[in-house]
């Protein structure tokens, strides 16, 4: 039993990893331009070296890590990155700027959160390697297709060859899981893409009509002012009111679009790419499957036929002996790979729809509140000018009673 502390002994302090995605700068010219961002830490983790470290990371090097995590972690949902937009990588807009370093932001901060992927050799790597060192990291550890031989080439395409063939054909149906819970999940991940596919298609025209109506407000403020300038005492005097009014619930409008992209439409479309990221799971779960039965059934053949020589071929038995342990071991391992994988998933299913619950129910809040605040100010505004308009319309009234008089 340990040494029981003090009541008054401060409590441990608990582990924090902390990220930082800023002060993004264009680099290069035409073609080679591209965005870096300052990536900042702060973390008590003793695994890091120091409690703050600054490092610079370009886009490429964000899909670097998010490659590795993904060859890594077997079962993980690991989160998404923003899409590439070859379109705005050339125009490097403003607000594409600002959306890719939010995105950024997040997407290091959930890889921070987790408590799998915060150990990763990898995103320590990203997150404290000077300048040298990161490119001898990526250099190291550059793997993958491009670094087979060409002779392993031929053999993947014979061996894709020889499947589609099979499959055209008719001979062979890819092995597919059909248990009760796989099923559930994969019916959940199909509706909840269609769902959240539709939400965010409707969140980006809702962002699109309050930049409209914002802009088209601006355009009459500015046309009633002038109007107003054409007119003189109490009239041009309430077109000129009535054109501030529109501006202001103009600047109002916009700044709630802007509002809207960043807080209700980019979270969506967020969920929308993690969406993406299970099926990613659900495929090499698929994968671990086919291969778990396609050497379990490889290994009982072998055994199979290892029982006929010990009668037939007494001479064989040694050879075959040996290749049936081979198999097994394989299979074994292939049987170990994909229950891992289920069990990793199915602690990630979880995770994710606490996750989800939690962070769309604030985004949803966070939109009704900025709704009801809008509201509250369009009213505001056009209640005061009503006010001024009626005030200004008795007068006029008395003026033309006693013209009239």
């Amino acid at each position: 039993a340990g040494i029981p502390s003090s009541p008054n002994s401060p409590a441990p302090e608990q582990p924090f990893l902390s990220i930082s995605v800023t002060d993004p700068v264009k680099l290069g010219n035409n073609v080679q331009a591209y965005i870096s961002y300052r990536v900042s830490t702060k973390t008590n983790m003793q695994e890091y070296r120091g409690l703050e470290k600054i490092v610079i990371r370009r886009y490429s090097d964000f899909v670097w890590l998010h490659e590795r995590l993904t060859e890594r972690y077997k079962g993980i949902i690991i989160p998404p990155l923003p899409e590439k937009s070859a379109v705005e990588k050339f125009r490097f807009s403003a607000e594409f700027i600002e959306v890719r370093r939010r995105a950024l932001d997040v997407f290091l901060n959930r890889i921070a959160a987790h408590p799998i992927l915060r150990q990763s050799d990898d995103l320590k790597s990203f997150l404290q390697a000077d300048e040298d060192s990161w490119v001898v990291e990526k250099s190291r550890t550059a793997e993958g297709v491009f670094k087979k031989k060409p002779s392993d080439f031929m053999q993947i395409f014979k061996d894709v060859q020889s499947k589609v063939t099979d499959v055209v054909l008719g001979k062979e149906k890819p092995l597919e899981e059909t248990s009760e819970e796989y099923e559930k999940v994969k019916h959940y991940v199909t509706e909840l893409e269609d769902h959240l596919g539709e939400a965010q298609k409707q969140s980006y025209r809702l962002v699109k009509r309050h930049s409209e109506l914002g802009q088209a407000l601006a355009e009459f403020g500015k046309s009633v002012k002038s109007l107003g300038g054409c007119e003189t005492g109490l009239l041009g005097k309430a077109f000129g009111e009535l054109g501030n009014r529109a501006e202001l619930l103009s600047y109002k409008l916009q700044k709630q679009a802007q509002d809207l992209l960043m807080n209700f439409e980019e979270p969506l479309k967020e969920y929308v790419r993690t969406v993406q990221s299970i099926k990613a799971v659900l495929s090499d779960r698929a994968q671990a499957f086919r291969q778990q039965r396609e050497l379990f059934e490889a290994s009982k053949l072998k055994e199979i036929n290892l029982e006929k020589l010990r009668v037939v071929r007494p001479d064989k038995v040694g050879e075959a002996e040996i290749d049936y342990r081979e198999t097994k071991l394989q299979s074994d391992e292939a049987n170990r790979r994909y229950e891992e994988i289920v069990k990793v998933m199915q602690q990630e299913m979880v995770r994710f729809q606490e996750e989800k619950t939690r962070d769309l129910g604030a985004v949803f809040h966070e939109f009704a509140r900025g709704q009801a605040q809008l509201a509250n100010d369009t009213a505001e505004a056009w209640k005061v000018l009503a006010s001024q308009l009626d005030a200004w319309s008795h007068q006029s009234a008395g003026k033309a009673v006693e013209s009239s008089a």
